[in-house]
């Protein structure tokens, strides 16, 4: 897949316009969002950085011709202040509720983690704002074949979440699962969608 960088940002002002459907990557800080990115691309397109919790801007990348990933900052870091927990949690509360281009929300989990309050929370918010809501279990080349399946099995069973992925942006396994549910699911059903609001007028 294509992945091109397009900007950050923190105020709807400077977002990018809204012309292409968007879907949000969402996970806790150092879940593998940027690994799985640039996984994606084939390429270096988002910084991975050493440090969890370093991404504090929403970074857009266009993907392909026709959606744009939304890499959103990293929640649950015990080390980010107050203070900056202050400024990023309404932005991220703004992105999500107002950005009316959102599609859906890509849920970086790290596969050995157990699901948290912090995720009920994120899938709370995604059910109360008709958000469809897939969950994508990174980093499963850190357990057997046997393990990681029975890892999916536990966290969709604990979490509710009827659509589960398991990838290794290391091994780039799953990856085209991942690609193929989001734009067969989310991004082709919003083109038929407008195409059929154009025939109406």
């Amino acid at each position: 897949m294509r992945i091109q960088f397009v900007k950050s940002a923190t105020e709807p002002e400077h977002w990018p316009q809204p012309v292409r459907p968007e879907v949000a990557l969402a996970g806790r800080s150092n879940a593998g969002k940027s690994s799985f990115l640039n996984a994606l691309a084939g390429s270096k397109v988002a910084k991975v950085s050493g440090t969890p919790g370093k991404t504090r801007l929403l970074n857009f990348f266009d993907a392909g011709e026709f959606y744009r990933f939304v890499d959103m900052p990293g929640y649950g870091y015990a080390a980010r202040s107050g203070g900056e927990r202050h400024n990023w949690q309404p932005m991220i509360e703004r992105f999500l509720t107002e950005r009316d281009v959102l599609v859906g929300l890509l849920l970086i989990m790290d596969i050995r983690r157990e699901w948290s309050e912090d995720e009920s929370l994120l899938k709370n918010w995604t059910d109360r704002q008709n958000v469809p809501l897939a969950l994508v279990l990174t980093k499963s080349d850190k357990l057997s074949r046997g393990a990681a399946f029975s890892r999916k099995r536990k966290l969709q069973k604990d979490s509710g979440v009827n659509n589960v992925f398991i990838v290794s942006s290391l091994k780039r396994d799953g990856l085209k699962d991942v690609e193929q549910f989001v734009f067969e699911s989310w991004i082709r059903s919003v083109d038929e969608f407008d195409a059929e609001e154009e025939l109406e007028r």
